[in-house]
């Protein structure tokens, strides 16, 4: 069984490249299951319908998500709906719009989705991420999944290390998302878990994570707030991770990452 993740995807620019690279990575690599990160879809922050159909009809199946999935109104509904196909973090509070993990029948397979957020240097208070990834794996436990694909949507790598060794083992991925920077450590844990610290993103190629570096840095030389510019056009990076999965074991046999640039 072959999954493609995608690392988040900024603004039209990174919707722009996905349905500009995607359909070849396809076409090649013939994954059963394609996911990436949205929690950037709408102008860098947030996700609205009309990005969402755009990232659907580029040929992506289903989404995760971040500490930005809220910055729309939009969102909430999207989250909330009936087999919406954006999961939200799995550890905000109860009560909390949408899920945090959903089970997709993939031909004769079954494939588990879990998204989960990290706490340090995070400003949401959440609960643990490790203890909801326990009670995730429990409710899920009788229906025997072919593969579970962890989103970690966290700030710093070592946090992000621990959870995956943590999981090693009880999952077939756990690939990091959220700094937007890809990370050469991908690996397959002891026990068959696939690692990664951050998959990386699908926006401005030259830019501070997606944004035009020109505010970002008029910040950083003067401490005064900035002009944070997600641009529509211009060289972008698609980064993604391909993983190889023993569907009869869940363990995963192999993750390559997946890194293109295109001019839109």
């Amino acid at each position: 069984m072959k999954i493609l993740f995608i690392g988040d995807v900024v603004g039209k620019l990174g919707r722009r490249a996905v349905a500009a690279l995607l359909p070849a990575i396809k076409e090649k690599h013939e994954p059963d299951l394609t996911i990436a990160n949205a929690e950037n879809l709408a102008h860098g922050k947030g996700v609205t319908s009309q990005t969402l159909k755009e990232l659907l009809d580029a040929g992506v199946d289903f989404c995760t998500s971040g500490n930005h999935i809220w910055a729309k109104p939009e969102g909430h509904s999207i989250v909330a709906q009936k087999d919406s196909l954006v999961l939200r973090p799995a550890n905000f509070p109860d009560g909390t719009p949408g899920s945090g993990a959903r089970l997709f029948t993939v031909g004769t397979k079954s494939v588990l989705v879990v998204n989960l957020m990290g706490r340090v240097f995070m400003k949401e208070h959440l609960s643990c991420p490790f203890r909801a990834l326990d009670s995730i794996l429990d409710e899920y436990k009788s229906k025997k999944p072919n593969a579970i694909i962890v989103d970690f949507h966290a700030e710093v790598t070592s946090e992000k290390n621990t959870f995956g060794l943590y999981a090693d083992g009880r999952v077939s991925a756990v690939l990091g998302t959220h700094t937007h920077v890809p990370t050469a450590d991908e690996r397959i844990l002891p026990n068959g878990t696939a690692y990664i610290s951050d998959v990386g993103m699908v926006g401005l190629k030259y830019s501070s994570i997606g944004v035009e570096y020109q505010g970002i840095l008029q910040t950083f030389l003067t401490q005064m707030p900035g002009k944070f510019e997600v641009p529509d056009a211009g060289l972008a990076v698609f980064n993604a991770v391909l993983l190889d999965i023993d569907p009869k074991t869940a363990k995963t046999r192999s993750i390559v990452r997946i890194q293109q640039d295109v001019e839109i």
